[in-house]
């Protein structure tokens, strides 16, 4: 199956752009930094280290191998509240895709890493804050049933801000939609890897995103539920400078590994070279079909 256009696109990609993109300066430490050199060193500052949030498909482009086989295209979010207030939830939706060039808040589907078939669900805080409604928890259980299916390890990208408040109810129950979905997989004896990245909050954070096997942060990445002044303002104590970061997380013993992002893909390979035979991964990717919703 060819790549898709987009993927394609990316790889094909040259230093086209206008002069007012050339450059861009670090939130951190107001370094100008030249863009080609930033996607060179994906997206981290060179100077210091601070990780720029990745496009959903430009991270995927800097993982797999060659092709990746995207399922979940089809299923796209509704207005199930008939949500309004400065502009209706439609069109919120329209103003993201146009801007983020995704149909939801995750992109899913099937690609290799150093030749491991794997499922890959990456989430994108450019739609909707990466915010959780039906259709992401709807594609991250397709992606877990058809993965555990298949007997493939996932892994799974976070990036989010929490619940989706324009689905009310039907967005929080993807909590426990996902965290079952989670543990059938588990069940079985497949390998489920949760990659946290900046931020991952909310209500992914309490369900698939703590779920995994093994759990690994990017560094500096925001890592919580609650917001920091949230907190605060609710025990009235002041909370630790480094709180709700990556390395505070594993500080406290709730990640097993804190990354930068340039050693992520060879420390992924690791993991699934040590966790996971190669011969009984074997399905050619090719062989996986189009997801259908029941």
């Amino acid at each position: 199956m060819p790549a898709p256009d987009w993927l394609r696109k990316r790889r094909e990609r040259d230093a086209s752009a206008d002069d007012a993109s050339l450059w861009q300066k670090c939130p951190k430490c107001s370094e100008m930094l030249y863009r080609k050199d930033i996607v060179a060193n994906l997206w981290v500052c060179s100077r210091c280290g601070y990780h720029f949030r990745m496009h959903a498909y430009d991270r995927i482009n800097t993982l797999v191998d060659g092709d990746f086989v995207e399922i979940g295209t089809d299923i796209l979010p509704g207005d199930p509240l008939g949500w309004t207030d400065k502009r209706p939830y439609p069109q919120k939706l329209e103003r993201d895709r146009e801007k983020s060039k995704l149909s939801e808040a995750v992109v899913t589907g099937f690609a290799t890493l150093d030749g491991f078939p794997v499922a890959l669900g990456v989430m994108d805080f450019n739609f909707r804050g990466g915010t959780m409604g039906t259709v992401v928890g709807e594609r991250i259980t397709n992606l877990l049933e058809e993965a555990r299916r298949r007997r493939l390890p996932c892994i799974i990208f976070t990036a989010s801000g929490g619940a989706r408040m324009e689905e009310g109810m039907l967005a929080l129950m993807q909590m426990a939609k996902t965290t079952l979905a989670v543990e059938r997989f588990k069940d079985e004896g497949n390998l489920y890897i949760a990659v946290l990245t900046d931020p991952t909050t909310g209500g992914v954070s309490a369900s698939f995103a703590f779920a995994a096997d093994l759990i690994v942060a990017e560094a500096r990445a925001a890592i919580g539920f609650a917001g920091r002044r949230v907190i605060e303002q609710t025990i009235r104590q002041k909370l630790p400078e480094n709180f709700q970061t990556a390395e505070f997380l594993l500080e406290k013993g709730h990640v097993d590994m804190v990354l930068d992002r340039r050693e992520l893909r060879p420390a992924l390979v690791r993991l699934l070279d040590y966790a996971v035979d190669r011969k009984r991964l074997a399905t050619p990717l090719k062989a996986v079909p189009e997801f259908a919703i029941q």
